[in-house]
């Protein structure tokens, strides 16, 4: 057994002094992958262990446990994702450590904040830029719409660019841009400047939405999926949260010019960890972590662990050939990237896809009438209690309360309902590889989950509505926004998740597809909302809407029916177009089938 220990323990050596130069696992396709290393190293491991076992005493058996590679004893037959009684044969979805996850996750949500912050905050400034700008207030909700116009069509490039380029750069460029137009507002002194500069500050901001999926998708299985979206989404739902708060404040006390100072100054602070510590995690560009991008892409820390690696470990063989097969995925992959001129129009392809299109209307329909409810606080609230500007922006803490919420619940319901569909249908689920979701019932995972919150939700909006009309005491509307903002904020996650399960390898861009509808209908939602409630009252205002959401909810029921059909249907053109252009599917469901077939 001396020479089993000493190969097993060269072994590791080699995988760690191949992760010193990047963090583990590459891709398995064509691509050569560390994993393909230790599974060959592994396989020589146990012939020799065989060999000599067999000359060995009966009695003197030995267990090496080899690193991640070996299939752990179940500690809970309940429990799918903790039952592995072989080796799985799937590459593990991403490399990063819990803690890097954590970090990444993190910073995307931080960024996600930045687009509806930017929104929401300006609210309890409406009456006050309605005052200095010289304008009324259904001509002020102009700048709403149109920064909700850009908010939907800006992601549509950004996601092309972030799934092409990778994560980083896009990041450093919408923020950039970002950065520009909140002093650009903060100087504006006519409503034409202030609503071109909107349009571009909607711009650069809005990006973070579609990357904050994309970067969930990089990192999580569809096992775990739930709870990392609902965590990267929650820097989104943090914006109506704290937004109306920060700019009631502001715009109280130090005047509405200071909100898009603020906006610059946290702008700013963010750019730092940014540029230095997040990494870079595009799937088309560093596959599952372990493949280090292009040194132009590289954060600060990334690179000066490059090169102290590079210092410290003399050039060995296995060193040289590692750096080999790095560079080899690198070109592998940035082959079978595309480069192209960032197009808007490439988005637009999802909806011809009929579960698609079914989804993204249904999630519009769902949005527009969150942010009405939301465009229509400040007006209502201040024609009804006599509010200012400091006390709208209180008013809005319930509802944001209730945003945070959400994820909390709706994320840990996602992943419990996956393993309990799993459960019923026999798919044994591993956190850290993706899930096979060819055969999979995925719309049944999702979709009854985000079924009964919409329901709820829209019931709760019809009691708002009319206790708005009967001036109710204010316990009673900020109690009801709570439950809609915890609701409705729910079903965006539930479907955002499923549309991320339908685009794996191109999240971003799918998530621009439905970012750019709901923000469209919501912008057409905001811009007609003040005049549908002075026209038709704010009971019968509420009520046509909740009526609209509860005529069209059937539409889940068609997804949860003959979704998985045109899933299915998708998924068969998709093999067959990349088979005619001898292109390599590098979805994980493809990954799972290439690693049995071998």
């Amino acid at each position: 057994m001396a020479s089993t220990k000493d190969q097993a323990s060269k072994a590791d050596e080699t995988l760690r002094e191949s992760a010193a130069i990047a963090p583990a696992v590459v891709e398995a396709s064509s691509v050569p992958s560390l994993d393909d290393v230790s599974r060959r190293d592994k396989r020589a491991f146990d012939e020799d262990t065989t060999n000599n076992d067999s000359q060995a005493p009966p009695d003197n058996h030995h267990e090496i446990a080899y690193e991640e590679h070996e299939a752990q004893p179940a500690e809970d037959m309940e429990d799918l994702e903790r039952v592995q009684t072989t080796q799985s044969l799937a590459p593990i979805h991403s490399v990063f450590s819990r803690r890097k996850k954590l970090f990444i996750i993190f910073m995307a949500s931080f960024a996600g904040f930045f687009s509806p912050l930017s929104g929401n905050i300006y609210f309890p400034a409406l009456n006050a830029l309605s005052r200095d700008l010289h304008v009324s207030s259904g001509l002020i909700n102009l700048t709403l719409t149109t920064y909700m116009i850009f908010q939907g069509l800006a992601p549509t490039v950004f996601g092309d660019l972030a799934d092409m380029t990778g994560r980083r750069p896009t990041y450093i460029i919408g923020f950039t841009i970002y950065i520009v137009a909140c002093i650009g507002c903060a100087v504006q002194d006519s409503f034409a400047a202030l609503l071109i500069i909107r349009c571009i500050q909607s711009s650069g901001s809005s990006s973070t939405v579609a990357l904050a999926s994309g970067v969930a998708a990089d990192v999580a299985t569809s096992a775990e999926r739930g709870v990392y979206m609902g965590w990267v989404t929650s820097g989104a739902l943090l914006g109506p949260a704290i937004g109306p708060i920060i700019g009631g404040v502001l715009a109280e006390f130090a005047g509405w010019r200071w909100i898009f100072w603020f906006l610059t100054i946290l702008a700013g602070v963010y750019m730092v960890p940014l540029v230095v510590a997040f990494p870079e995690t595009g799937r088309n560009v560093v596959g599952n972590g372990s493949i280090p991008p292009q040194g132009w892409n590289m954060s600060l820390l990334n690179y000066l662990e490059v090169r102290r690696a590079k210092k410290a470990i003399p050039q060995t063989l296995e060193r040289k050939a590692s750096q080999a097969s790095m560079k080899s995925a690198r070109s592998a992959l940035a082959a079978k990237r595309k480069w192209h001129i960032p197009n808007p129009f490439h988005t637009l392809v999802i909806f011809k896809e009929k579960d698609v299109a079914a989804l993204l209307f249904f999630n519009s329909m769902v949005f527009t009438a969150f942010y009405d409810i939301t465009a229509s606080i400040p007006y209502m609230f201040k024609q009804i209690y006599g509010f200012n500007d400091l006390q709208i922006g209180i008013s809005f803490i319930p509802f944001g309360v209730g945003c945070l919420c959400a994820p909390l619940l709706n994320g840990r319901l996602l992943d419990w309902n996956f393993r309990r569909v799993a459960r019923q249908v026999g798919v044994k689920i591993d956190k850290k590889r993706s899930t096979d979701l060819k055969d999979f019932p995925l719309e049944r995972a999702r979709v009854t989950i985000a079924l009964p919150f919409v329901l709820v939700g829209d019931v709760f909006m019809l009691a708002y509505g009319w206790a708005m009309n009967y001036n109710a005491p204010l316990a009673v509307p900020l109690v009801l926004l709570f439950f809609i903002a915890i609701c409705f904020n729910a079903s965006f996650n539930c479907m955002s998740v499923m549309l991320v399960d339908y685009y794996p390898m191109s999240p971003s861009r799918a998530t621009a597809g439905n970012n750019l509808a709901r923000c469209w209908m919501g912008a057409g939602g905001t811009a007609v909302i003040i005049y549908m409630i002075d026209a038709m009252g704010r009971g019968w205002c509420f009520t046509f809407i909740a009526a609209i959401l509860a005529l069209i909810s059937p539409v889940l029921l068609v997804l949860l029916r003959w979704g998985p059909g045109w899933r299915e249907a998708r998924r068969v053109r998709e093999e067959d177009r990349k088979k005619d252009h001898e292109a390599p599917d590098l979805s994980p469901e493809r990954e799972i089938e290439a690693s049995k077939e071998r």
